[in-house]
């Protein structure tokens, strides 16, 4: 599969890569094996770029991720984890699905930007995940915490990566106004849009692509699916983890027939979308099984014809 380095770095990823969410138990549970068999399709598929981040199902995320490439060449993947919340140990029962996962709620989240923060935070992932070494870091989500990711945790990040701890270092969320003052005030080497550039949202093409296309550095598009609407749109269906409005719903519809017309999955053009513009290193996308890896891959190497981009005003 095509690989592209992050902005000047030479760190590669994969245009597909298979994100962690779902192998934290995001909203039901899964098996290790079901989350092994996950990873292990992604590998079939030529994957090489694996994310995953502390937060996702209080780190099991991390654990059943590590465990899966552990027998991997390193050399031969790229892995991305994220900084700005600390888990620790808590006492009483309880499940973390307020979060999200269905995961025992035997650690809380504390949001930590500092640099202190940022290296414990590598610290405990690198132990969670057993390997010496992670390629990628993005700040996470760090929306209320502007100022001290820019003045405490990136220039921990950039340490990292002038030391080699780290090949390249960026920032992850949906807000596009903040992933651009991020290009704009830092040298990040990429940043991580999620649900802003897909086939029901172009937020991003206001400002972040043309900055990042201007700055050399890449993006990598999270949320193709916008959280299940543009992989199965129907009413009940999910646009941002809540349930979708009656006129995205129909939207979402309408693309779809187009889609079909020209004999091209929904799926396929959501996954295809974002890479045609030049900023855009890769498409990341959750799965919970192989079959579902499977069938990303195999939908994301269908042809799309630029007849069907121009009907959609795209």
């Amino acid at each position: 599969m095509r690989a592209t380095s992050l902005g000047a770095s030479h760190c590669p990823v994969t245009a597909l890569s298979l994100g962690g969410a779902a192998l934290g138990n995001l909203f039901t549970p899964l098996s290790d094996e079901t989350a092994r068999g996950a990873v292990d399709a992604a590998w079939e598929a030529g994957i090489r770029s694996f994310d995953t981040a502390p937060h996702y199902g209080l780190g099991l995320s991390e654990r059943r991720m590590g465990q899966a490439l552990r027998g991997r060449p390193r050399e031969a993947y790229t892995l991305s984890t994220k900084v700005g919340r600390i888990l620790e140990p808590r006492d009483g029962g309880g499940d973390d699905l307020a979060a999200g996962f269905a995961v025992p709620a035997a650690h809380r989240r504390r949001w930590d930007f500092s640099a202190d923060g940022v290296r414990r935070s590598i610290e405990s992932s690198l132990e969670r995940l057993g390997l010496d070494r992670v390629d990628i870091v993005y700040l996470h989500d760090p929306d209320d915490h502007a100022e001290q990711a820019l003045r405490e945790a990136y220039p921990a990040l950039e340490r990292l990566r002038s030391e080699g701890v780290v090949r390249a270092i960026g920032a992850g969320m949906n807000r596009t106004g903040l992933l651009t003052r991020f290009l704009r005030e830092s040298d990040v080497d990429a940043v991580l849009c999620a649900g802003r550039y897909s086939l029901l949202d172009q937020e991003a093409a206001d400002a972040l692509l043309p900055e990042a296309a201007a700055r050399g550095k890449s993006v990598v598009v999270g949320g193709v699916f916008n959280s299940g609407l543009l992989a199965d749109p129907r009413p009940g269906a999910t646009y941002d983890y809540a349930a979708a409005p009656p006129e995205l719903v129909e939207r979402a519809l309408k693309i779809k027939a187009v889609c079909a017309a020209h004999g091209v999955p929904l799926r396929a053009a959501a996954l295809a979308f974002p890479l045609r513009h030049p900023a855009v290193a890769g498409v990341l996308v959750g799965a919970r099984s192989a079959a579902e890896v499977s069938d990303a891959a195999a939908h994301f190497e269908a042809s799309v014809p630029d007849a069907l981009w121009e009907e959609l005003g795209l």
